[in-house]
């Protein structure tokens, strides 16, 4: 029996204002991870470690970063048919619209998904998810429980619900009630699990859970191209709840780490949280590898330094000063005597030579990097700033958007240095 063929399909985001102003210049997929990776990476590597190689990534914001960043991190053996291809939003005869929604930008790509049979399976996935799952096990459990569709769900505490697609369902884990991101706390109290969810559970003590989707689903083919006949734009708001009694649909329970990074501070916690010790996230898993854009960097150098829970990159270079509880992107220069703690350092695109030093003196401005004696608490520096000496950044006591320049600003209590600019001698944000 010839297997059936997975087509995976990663959305890649819309405008991504909440995560402004890290989306300033890129689509929220493209956003540098833990030093040296881009959120895009997690369901690419998520796809290919189950066994999945034929990969659309939907892109229409701000592309130009992430299609870099994919054309030269992932290449495949010419024999093996796999491929990660992009799929911007383009006008063709049948539409001259931008993607109206997740279901829409699927529908605008089927065309490119022509040769699939009525036996295959669309998985869907989110390009700005932090979380390792075992794809194929959702696959399995699809094909085993005879569903049309198969949506993976979180088991999520009744404080931790709103704003996401809940879902009631019965002993047999088939779905019998979708609500898109409900805020009433009635209407999310009255969709508390049952047993047959805590049992699936590793621990879930006393608390009343409500099961949300992670936005993660598996169709067969011909649910999904039937479904997609209609007008509507979203899988969460119309798609899933126009095939409630119109098909079967089946949950999964996802019961482990799972960060949807929809927000500056979901971001850098995330981000801050790499740092423990046993991190809820192992980049470390050598069976499951999280897979990226192989730069052939140097290794870094600490000089002089105390160093307390880092993540540093390829390519850094510390010297004489403190870092705790920060992660430093590639190529991220750290002078003498400063300090950074709690801080997410993306680092740079290049390392600059003697020349490119000697051009910063002459214009008078900092080289990459963080300068000396500096003292930076609670923020984003992100790709290519430069930050002179002296300079004191700390948003604690500080209300979100102060700040007398719009490329160093406050979002959700974290202080955010957005990438190219330059922050002078001297520079004071602080209570």
């Amino acid at each position: 029996m010839k297997k059936r063929k997975v087509i995976c399909i990663i959305m890649g985001g819309g405008r991504g204002s909440r995560l402004s102003p890290l989306t300033r210049d890129r689509c929220k997929p493209a956003v540098p991870l833990a030093g040296k990776y881009r959120l895009v990476d997690i369901p690419i590597s998520n796809c290919l470690n189950s066994g999945f190689n034929q990969i659309f990534v939907l892109t229409q914001f701000n592309t130009a970063s992430l299609h870099r960043h994919i054309q030269e991190s992932y290449k495949f053996d010419p024999y093996a048919g796999g491929f990660v291809d992009i799929l911007s939003a383009e006008q063709t005869d049948q539409s001259d619209t931008w993607y109206q929604g997740t279901a829409d930008a699927v529908r605008q790509n089927m065309h490119h998904f022509q040769g699939s049979r009525e036996d295959d399976l669309y998985l869907i996935l989110s390009g700005d998810q932090l979380y390792r799952m075992d794809l194929e096990d959702v696959v399995r459990e699809h094909d085993a429980s005879g569903a049309d569709v198969t949506i993976t769900a979180k088991p999520l505490g009744l404080d931790e619900a709103e704003g996401l697609g809940l879902m009631r369902i019965n002993d047999k884990l088939e779905v019998t009630e979708f609500v898109e991101k409900p805020t009433d706390p009635k209407i999310i109290q009255g969709l508390a699990v049952g047993e047959s969810v805590r049992t699936k559970m590793k621990d879930p003590g006393t608390r009343d859970y409500c099961l949300a989707s992670m936005g993660i689903y598996v169709f067969n083919a011909k649910v999904l191209i039937d479904a997609l006949k209609s007008d509507a734009t979203d899988f969460g708001k119309e798609i899933i709840p126009g095939l409630l009694g119109q098909a079967k649909i089946c949950s999964y329970v996802f019961d482990d780490y799972w960060e949807d990074i929809g927000t500056v501070k979901a971001f850098f916690d995330a981000n801050i949280r790499l740092t423990d010790p046993v991190p809820p996230f192992n980049f470390f898993d050598e069976e499951a590898r999280i897979f990226t854009h192989a730069r052939f960097l140097p290794a870094s150098k600490i000089n002089s330094c105390v160093v307390d829970r880092a993540i540093l990159a390829d390519g850094c270079i510390v010297t004489d000063g403190l870092i705790k509880h920060s992660t430093l992107g590639v190529r991220s220069v750290v002078r003498e005597q400063s300090s950074l703690e709690n801080v997410v350092m993306m680092g740079a695109d290049n390392f600059e030579a003697t020349e490119d030093l000697e051009e910063n003196s002459r214009l008078g401005r900092p080289a990459y990097g963080v300068g000396k004696n500096c003292m930076i608490k609670n923020a984003i520096l992100d790709k290519n700033v430069r930050i002179g000496n002296n300079v004191v950044l700390d948003p604690t006591g500080l209300p979100d958007n102060y700040g007398p320049d719009v490329s160093v600003a406050i979002r959700d209590g974290v202080l955010v240095v957005c990438k190219d600019t330059i922050v002078p001698d001297g520079f004071v944000i602080k209570a």
